[in-house]
């Protein structure tokens, strides 16, 4: 798709976002300097003399807490992610009709500058949505604003049910610091929808674009420094290429169904899936062992673990519709079965997780309108720290005993995810932890009438959560990992590489193969793409020997540099490969060189030639 439009609005969008939004909270006596202090006097919260409604104290005491933990520079940024991306769902779901009320939320599709909302707003029925003050508001005639304001909050409430991870529930602290003059000619909305044409929002693909280039200023300014942890998302996103994409997930997934299934009519629909050589009788044998006889559609899982805006989890979708239509499913029925069964994301970036989420979601839109209300519980999460955890509270007041735990336990899964989002899925669960989780779950899931109790079961459940998906293992694991170096990591993660990844301690995307090979069932499949240095230095020779010698090499394409036209020249050689997860010394793979292609169009064309005469050999 063309990018020009999102490429020069992104970057800017993502300064005038933290402007407002710091400008917002500054309203409310929080600064970069400072904080305010709140009197409450009856039904007014009085801040450096200036009075404001009672309500606002609950949220701006959860606001004003988020910043002692993380600090103000942090939490603007994420308040102002949170509503860009959020804004950015609502625009893609207006255009494609897929708001309950079906009008427009952020445009007008006759009047340019309008509010189709605003206009039939008292036609509009938005659960929690005051109609008296709705109505009252509209025959004043003078208070558009306060209006807009208030039917924007109750769609995002509306989505909340949809998609709880993306949009906030009612009183949410983000809510407070939704900036003002929203209706305004240079507010954020228009410029949102001014800038970015209603054709360029035609594809879903457009979130992982938005998400690129939004974040495209930090990631020029943390480029070649030691990266703090917040801003490792930042220094290492990179949008992958659609060919490629389909190249890694056709030769994992697609790979293991033809396997089971050769005649299946998925071969044709797979242009850049690779017809494995002919072997010998006795890698033939090895095959035929190690291949299901039969395959369930709703058993296989895949997983990105380092899933980034979800553009590989997006592509594996349609893969996996294909095959459930294959077998005779209701389409109408296939959308919830994919996204609560086989896939699977993880992230160290809420950003990230938030879009992936929502990219999932209009994938099943697509093929479910009742998508919304069915309760879809995805498999994609932002790691989370667990500094939160407060393991004293629980052991007080919880007999741990009746779980079959003891504290131990649950200090072991503290320690675990204490620089969650630092390693993310480079932690590995132990044995023993991993045999305590269905209690831990079985825990979390209990109630208590204790406040601190309650909020650490809370906090327990989604360290389970992700504890679960880490300790798990996956038909196909397609990534394309995070590149760093060791001169970027900090200490933390520097300390963590040399103890836990001595074989590929150099760089991240090296010590991602290591551990996705663990992350992938026996006989399952590995797909990425990564730098090509591994292939080469002296000092991966450990990583390469374990991948020579435990595993199998089912097929690369060598890229070299310039596959990515996103960042230009020689900054980047890579490659992209298959890895089986079984050993089979004798198998014959396949290899393509692509390196002298000058461009991402020319490697393109170059390997689907290559695709092309490898099936008519």
């Amino acid at each position: 798709m063309n990018t020009s439009n999102i490429k020069r609005y992104a970057p800017q969008a993502r300064n005038n976002f933290i402007a407002a939004i710091t400008k917002q909270a500054a309203k409310y006596g929080i600064t970069e300097s400072g904080i305010e202090p709140l009197e409450q006097k009856g039904d007014l919260a009085l801040i450096d003399g200036r009075p404001f409604p009672a309500s606002i104290i609950k949220p701006r005491a959860a606001l004003v807490q988020k910043i002692k933990q993380l600090g103000f520079t942090q939490v603007i940024e994420q308040v102002a992610y949170s509503w860009f991306n959020r804004l950015c769902a609502i625009r893609y779901m207006e255009l494609k009709d897929y708001l309950e009320h079906g009008r427009r939320v952020l445009s007008h599709p006759d009047q340019i500058g309008s509010f189709q909302i605003l206009d039939d707003c008292l036609d509009i029925d938005l659960a929690g949505l005051d109609q008296t003050k709705v109505r009252n508001l509209k025959l004043d005639g003078t208070q558009d604003e306060l209006l807009y304001r208030e039917l924007l909050l109750a769609q995002c409430h509306a989505l909340h049910k949809a998609m709880p991870f993306l949009f906030e529930a009612v009183d949410d602290e983000t809510e407070l610091l939704l900036p003002e003059n929203l209706t305004k000619t240079d507010s954020l909305i228009h410029e949102l929808v001014n800038e970015i044409p209603e054709e360029d929002w035609q594809s879903v693909e457009i979130i992982g674009w938005l998400y690129q280039f939004y974040i495209s200023e930090k990631k020029d300014e943390v480029i070649g420094k030691v990266v703090k942890s917040e801003d490792i998302p930042a220094a290492t996103q990179l949008f992958t290429p659609n060919w490629i994409v389909k190249y890694m997930v056709q030769n994992s997934l697609g790979a293991q169904w033809l396997a089971t299934y050769p005649e299946s009519p998925l071969k044709a629909q797979m242009e850049y899936y690779i017809t494995p050589a002919q072997q010998t009788d006795e890698v033939n044998a090895q095959l035929k062992a190690i291949t299901p006889s039969a395959l369930n559609p709703e058993e296989l899982t895949l997983i990105d673990p380092a899933c980034g805006s979800g553009h590989i989890l997006v592509e594996a979708y349609d893969l996996f519709k294909a095959i459930y239509l294959e077998r005779g499913y209701r389409q109408r029925d296939i959308a919830q079965l994919i996204l609560e069964k086989n896939l699977f994301g993880l992230d160290i970036d809420q950003r990230a997780a938030q879009l992936t989420g929502f990219a999932l979601m209009m994938k099943g839109r697509d093929d479910d309108r009742r998508l919304f209300e069915q309760d879809i519980k995805l498999n994609v999460m932002a790691m989370v720290d667990s500094t939160g955890f407060d393991v004293d509270a629980l052991v007080g007041g919880v007999n741990l005993a009746q779980y079959g735990l003891e504290v131990n336990d649950l200090i072991e899964l503290k320690n675990l995810f204490e620089h969650a989002t630092t390693f993310g899925s480079l932690i590995q669960v132990p044995s023993g932890l991993k045999e305590k989780l269905p209690a831990l779950k079985q825990l979390s899931e209990s109630n208590s009438d204790d406040l601190f109790v309650k909020e650490s079961l809370e906090n327990l459940q989604v360290l389970v959560k992700q504890a679960e998906l880490l300790a798990q293992q996956y038909d196909s694991v397609v990534a394309n990992p995070p590149y760093m170096g060791g001169k970027g990591m900090n200490t933390q993660l520097r300390d963590f590489a040399k103890n836990n990844y001595s074989n590929s301690k150099s760089d991240l995307f090296a010590m991602f193969i290591e551990r996705n090979l663990d992350l992938a069932a026996g006989g399952g499949a590995v797909a990425m793409i990564t730098m090509q240095s591994w292939m080469f230095l002296s000092s991966y020779e450990s990583l390469r020997s374990r991948i020579l010698n435990q595993h199998t090499i089912l097929s690369m394409a060598h890229l070299g540099a310039r596959a990515f036209d996103s960042i230009g020249g020689e900054v980047v050689s890579t490659t992209a490969f298959v890895l089986g997860n079984v050993h089979k010394p004798d198998y014959q793979g396949a290899y393509m060189r692509l390196v002298d292609g000058n461009s991402e169009a020319e490697k393109m064309e170059m390997m689907a030639k290559a695709i092309v005469q490898g099936r008519t050999v």
